[in-house]
């Protein structure tokens, strides 16, 4: 009895292994069977059918604003709800175009099942975001879109709406008259392009006793100090300045106090941080046009992730924006979207 045993085992395994054999040589060429999922496939839950988490690099235009620190944390709420992986990085400055579009190369040589990104130049990026649709990569603009029909979807302010809002507020505080002028965060960015013209074309279309003396690019705060206080000298009687981000805003104001026309110019900024909103509280700054960051972040990684699971994505997502100054910021609506 025993050694029937022993002879059904032999025989069992030389079975076995011709099995297996034949099952190789059925798929010899690796991609020929039609039982086999592709490795993209994914399931609802944000992984792929082999386990794996999606991979979604999130790629921003900076970290030195505290802005994007918000829009991290919102991109890393909607991560651990949909239990994908993302990264979140961005060059040290928002005039390190090169540098972001490395990180965008990096990104795409790692075959991620979509990417975020927020473009620094609207057409330097593009021959890169042409190779991840060829890839079958989705792309999901935030915060600054670009100027082609690639990305799938685009989390935004409509910076030239709550740019024409602080156009009005500026406009309002200063009587509706006088000399004004402007300090863009770029031009190459869709948002610096974008809140330049909202401000710009709704002064020059509703106010006409309003002139904008000058428009300068700051790029960080310390150039935004520098060009205001130069354009303060060669306008004495400037009544307001527009500054496009939270570093041009606080170049702003750091310009006018070094400047000793505290409470003579009227500074609007944009975006939050704690700089800005003590400037509010204390009356040194009228107000400001504060975003959410923490929805853009959020909707980016929530669009990304229906895209991927071929979910229809709608193709602008208004992330929506509100103006405050020191009668509402402690508002429970306003304190909402601020962030230190």
């Amino acid at each position: 009895m025993k050694r029937n045993v022993k002879k059904w085992t032999a025989a069992s395994m030389l079975l076995a292994g011709i099995l297996l054999v034949s099952a190789c040589g059925s798929n010899n060429g690796g991609n020929s069977s039609p039982a086999a999922a592709p490795s993209s496939s994914v399931a609802a839950s944000g992984t792929t059918d082999a386990g794996a988490k999606l991979y979604i690099p999130i790629i921003s235009k900076g970290f030195q604003h505290q802005f994007w620190q918000a829009v991290k944390i919102g991109a890393e709420k909607a991560a651990a709800e949909y239990n994908v992986e993302i990264t979140f990085e961005g060059p040290e400055t928002e005039e390190q175009v090169d540098k972001q579009l490395e990180m965008l190369q990096v990104a795409l040589d790692k075959k991620p099942s979509a990417i975020g990104f927020a473009a620094l130049d609207s057409q330097a990026s593009l021959p890169l975001l042409q190779k991840a649709e060829d890839a079958n990569i989705p792309i999901i603009a935030f915060d600054s879109g670009v100027d082609s029909d690639i990305p799938i979807a685009t989390a935004a302010t409509d910076n030239k709406a709550a740019a024409a809002l602080a156009a009005d507020k500026m406009a309002e505080l200063i009587g509706g008259k006088g000399e004004i002028a402007v300090i863009a965060h770029d031009q190459t960015s869709r948002t610096g392009v974008d809140r330049r013209d909202g401000f710009v074309n709704q002064i020059k279309d509703k106010y006409p006793d309003i002139k904008i003396v000058d428009i300068q690019y700051s790029g960080d705060h310390l150039k935004a100090t520098d060009l205001t206080k130069a354009i303060l000298q060669a306008h004495p009687d400037i009544k307001g300045v527009f500054g496009t981000n939270e570093g041009a805003a606080i170049g702003v104001l750091n310009g006018v106090t070094e400047s000793n026309m505290a409470g003579k110019v009227i500074i609007i900024g944009f975006d939050s941080g704690k700089a800005q909103i003590d400037a509010i509280k204390s009356g040194k700054m009228a107000g400001a046009i504060t975003q959410n960051p923490i929805g853009i972040g959020y909707e980016t990684v929530k669009a990304a992730v229906a895209a991927i699971n071929g979910e229809t994505v709608e193709k602008n997502i208004d992330t929506g924006f509100y103006w405050y100054d020191k009668d509402n910021i402690d508002s429970e609506e306003i304190k909402a979207v601020l962030y230190e």
